[in-house]
């Protein structure tokens, strides 16, 4: 999401916005301390202190993964299990669209109910897919999600998740 947008009379540019944070969690990396970033950048330190408090993934906890269209379920399934991942629901393309012709209308919305329940009972949530499906799990799940994105929507062929890269993310959520 780049460019501008106007709330009531103050025209705002995302893509400043987004350098700023990204600029405010390097000096944080760096070491500096809140206080010295908050100067830096020219805000309050409580400014600072609320960005990390928003962007936390608090460690520990029940976690789930669900992700498609993915080329290396099988690797990706096995990596879950070997991490002691809760849940985990990962489909290529094709899986997709069997899992979804399987219901009727209703058999189908059912399910997506139950799941969204389900996945409500997690501590986090990794989605792996596109731009849309992660906004549509955060907007219903909240912080819990974690989002891995593929690409923009719609998404129509596998795409390769590094392992390596899924590994991190569930041993940094674990807290191991």
């Amino acid at each position: 999401m780049g460019g501008f947008f106007r709330i009531g009379d103050k025209l705002l540019n995302r893509t400043k916005l987004d350098r700023i944070i990204d600029r405010i969690f390097e000096l944080r990396i760096s070491g500096l301390s809140q206080q010295e970033v908050a100067q830096r950048v020219g805000c309050d330190r409580s400014f600072i202190s609320r960005l990390e408090s928003l962007a936390e993934v608090r460690k520990g906890g029940s976690l789930a993964v669900i992700g498609f269209p993915l080329s290396n379920t099988g690797e990706l399934k096995a990596l879950c299990r070997e991490l002691g991942v809760d849940y985990t629901l990962l489909l290529t393309d094709a899986e997709r669209w069997e899992l979804i012709e399987s219901f009727d209308g209703r058999s189908l919305l059912n399910w997506l109910m139950e799941l969204m329940v389900e996945m409500s009972a997690f501590d986090h949530v990794i989605m792996i897919g596109s731009d849309m499906r992660i906004r549509l799990a955060e907007a219903i799940l909240g912080e819990k999600v974690v989002g891995e994105c593929l690409g923009t929507s719609p998404i129509q062929a596998d795409h390769y998740f590094s392992p390596e890269r899924l590994r991190k993310l569930i041993t940094s959520i674990k807290g191991e």
